[in-house]
Order: C-alpha cells, then sequence, then structure tokens
C-alpha cells in the first residue's frame, strides 16, 4: 500500500501518522500535489463533509505589546504603521462582532495585545462576552489574551466564553529564535489551563518563518499531543517594520502541502485556514477548503483579508457550504466542550494577545512504505518572490470609524 492510502486509512481510522509520513507529505513534489490533497480531501470530508466554519476576529486592543515576537506588527519596537488603541469598550466590540455574524461567522474571536491579561483586563473581556451572548446567544465567543494565570480561565468560562485560543506557532527547538520574552513552555502551559477549565481548546502555528520540514512536523505533532479543538494554520504575513519583513518562502503548493500534512497529523480536528491565505495560497485558496474545514472571514488582526462577500462566493463556487449554528462543528466522538478535534481552535496572520499570528529544506526520508507511492526526492526549495502587494495594513472596522470588512 503506497504512502497516501496508508494516510487516508489511518486518518479514517484516527490514528495518527509517523513522522516519517509526515515529512514525506512535505516532501511530494507538485506533480503530485493534486493526488495528495486529493487523498487529505478524503479524510476532511470523512469527519466534517462539505461544511466550512466561518469565524470573525475582533482586535479588542491594537499594538504596543511588550512582547518580542518576531512575526507580529503588534510587537515591542515594532515600525509597522499598524492601527493603536486602547481597549474598545463593550457596545464596540459588540457590534464589530454583530457585523461579523451576519456576515456568516459562528464563532467570534476576541483578541487583545499583551503578554497576558490582568484580573481588570479579564473583566473587561468578559463584560464584552456576555454583552455578545445576549445579542445571539447561539454565537462561539473564542477569547485570545495572551498567558493566562491561575483562575483566570475558569473566570471566562463562566463570563460564557467556549474557547481559547493560544498558538504554539513553531517547533520547541526553534522557539527561542522567534521569541525571547516568554517560553514555548509557558505557551503549553496555558493551553493546559484552557482545557482545565472546560474551555474548547484553540492552537495553532505559522509556517513560513524560515523553519524547516522538521520543524512543521514536530509542532504539528506537539498539537496533536496537547489535543486542541480548533488547529489555526497561518502563513506568515511578512509585514513591514518587524523582523521577518524579508521571510518570503511560502508558494501556494508549499502552503497546501502544510495544511494536508496538518490534516493527517489531526484528521478529526478543526483545521482553520489562518492569516496569510490570501497573500500565500491566492487563486489557490478554493483547492484549500478540500483540506481545511474553517477559514476566518474578513480582515485579520492589522491586516485586511479579502472582502467578506468573496469568501462566501468563494465557498459556494468551490462546492462547499458555510456552517450553520444548529450543526456541531466536531465529530460526534469528540466531547462537546464548546464546539469546535486533533488526536487518539493572526499577525504576521491571524491571533494575538501573544497568542496566535502567521521554508526550510525539504529533509528527512520517506520512510518504509512498500509500492513506491508518490513520496519523491526532496524537491529544490522554491522561494517565493516578495508579494508587498498583497499585504495591506487594515484602516478599517475595530479602532476606526468605517464599516468592517465582513
Amino acid at each position: 500500500m503506497d504512502l497516501l492510502n496508508t494516510l487516508v486509512d489511518k486518518g479514517l481510522r484516527r490514528e495518527s501518522p509517523t513522522r516519517e509520513e509526515a515529512l514525506a507529505v512535505l516532501a511530494t513534489s507538485d506533480d503530485d500535489l493534486l493526488d495528495v490533497v486529493a487523498a487529505a480531501g478524503k479524510v476532511r470530508r470523512h469527519w466534517f463533509g462539505r461544511r466550512v466554519k466561518l469565524n470573525y476576529l475582533v482586535n479588542l486592543k491594537s499594538g504596543l505589546c511588550p512582547e518580542d515576537c518576531s512575526y507580529c506588527s503588534q510587537r515591542l519596537g515594532s515600525k509597522a504603521e499598524i492601527l493603536k488603541y486602547t481597549w474598545l469598550k463593550p457596545d464596540q466590540a459588540t457590534a464589530a462582532a454583530r457585523a461579523g455574524v451576519a456576515g456568516g461567522a459562528k464563532r467570534v474571536c476576541l483578541v487583545a495585545s499583551g503578554r497576558g491579561p490582568t484580573d481588570r483586563d479579564v473583566d473587561r473581556v468578559s463584560d464584552t462576552i456576555k454583552a455578545i451572548k445576549e445579542q445571539d446567544g447561539s454565537v462561539e465567543v473564542c477569547a485570545c489574551l495572551g498567558l493566562l494565570s491561575d483562575g483566570q480561565a475558569e473566570r471566562l468560562r463562566e463570563a460564557g466564553a467556549d474557547a481559547y485560543n493560544h498558538n504554539l506557532n513553531t517547533s520547541e527547538a526553534t522557539y527561542g529564535d522567534i521569541t525571547t520574552t516568554h517560553t514555548y513552555a509557558d505557551r503549553v502551559d496555558t493551553v493546559r489551563k484552557a482545557h482545565a477549565a472546560g474551555l474548547s481548546a484553540c492552537s495553532g502555528l505559522i509556517a513560513g518563518m524560515g523553519e524547516s520540514d522538521e520543524d512543521l512536523v514536530d509542532v504539528v505533532f506537539s498539537l496533536r499531543e496537547l489535543d486542541p479543538d480548533s488547529v489555526p494554520v497561518n502563513f506568515l504575513i511578512p509585514m513591514e517594520g518587524t523582523p521577518l519583513a524579508k521571510e518570503w518562502h511560502l508558494t501556494p503548493q508549499r502552503c497546501l502541502r502544510i495544511l494536508a500534512m496538518t490534516r493527517f497529523v489531526c484528521p478529526d480536528v478543526e483545521v482553520r485556514i489562518a492569516g496569510g491565505r490570501e497573500v500565500h495560497l491566492r487563486t489557490m485558496q478554493p483547492l484549500a477548503l478540500n483540506l481545511a474545514n474553517s477559514i476566518f472571514l474578513g480582515d485579520y488582526l492589522t491586516s485586511e483579508g479579502q472582502a467578506g462577500h468573496a469568501d462566501l462566493e468563494m465557498i459556494a463556487d468551490a462546492g462547499f457550504e458555510v456552517e450553520g449554528a444548529d450543526r456541531v462543528t466536531l465529530p460526534e466522538h469528540r466531547a462537546p466542550v464548546g464546539d469546535g478535534g486533533c488526536g487518539s481552535h493572526a499577525e504576521g496572520a491571524a491571533g494575538g494577545g501573544c497568542g496566535s499570528h502567521a521554508d526550510g529544506a525539504a529533509e528527512g526520508g520517506c520512510g518504509s512504505h512498500a509500492g513506491g507511492g508518490v513520496c519523491a526526492p526532496t524537491p529544490a526549495a522554491r522561494t517565493e518572490e516578495a508579494r508587498t502587494d498583497l499585504v495591506a495594513v487594515r484602516r478599517r472596522g475595530a479602532g476606526t470609524d468605517l464599516a468592517p470588512n465582513a
């Protein structure tokens, strides 16, 4: 049985591939890409049909973060000309959330820049969560506020939060190269705090920061072990004024392989295409819907996404349907904590609050699988030309007087 048949069989049984098999997916050639997408698509459709969950970001507090995450336009020392503002009032945040829900979003993600929330910040966000839930009790609310202290996850849960986002971003081995003001272990601890409080855990990665294939496989296997309900896959948006502004390594084909590998490792999870899809997937976005069952609608934290109506047209034209509030996202076998699956939830990309954001040489052998399959020699790395024309700083929506993009 060749590699892809093996991976499909394992995905339908919720069985983990080996590291060698995951590396082999990343090492496949462009000639075999459609076969890879078709195989991972079988796993996606088995667990999620043709539904696409829409999520909407509300940036509650933008910029002026004391952390030094290299990918982030809101970081300490950032020269990116982004919107900077302090906390939105609950009515402002609720109005922004209302726009996303009206556009079809099932989940609203409340994000704030910073290392982590103070108790007063938790009170602020709790008031906003309550206001959103009073407006529409069917809306899922995910908070993304950075590193959590003891008891804060429980307070957010009591206020009505369904989920908490905090990304691992990259492998433990290379984490110190990206951020020095907190550790990989700090992030793991916050995801575990969210789990323990009964929140649906959302944790993902950023691709395109110069990492190797091994780093990508390491972080996705670490996510599988943490068992979040949602795994956002961000593709770095190299924002001018950040240390990673010159990192343009991703091609549409590379992005599709990363999404496919994530789906094989986390077969029954909500895999979300997060920040950077418009920049790096571009016209290949509809193909990516065969791998991921969730996207962000409209704009991100500090950068603009494609028009919300274009997202909806893309979903329909690709033969998928928007997941309604009456549908449970996760497969039945996964405990319905909130509603979001990896296992036995953007800047530089989507995320924030010291939380979520967004090519190394493909190394490693193909492992021992009979029949050859699609495993080819590692292709030479193809570096994408910088597409700075596709990176637009957000100037509308939360923190402005202009209508949001939803």
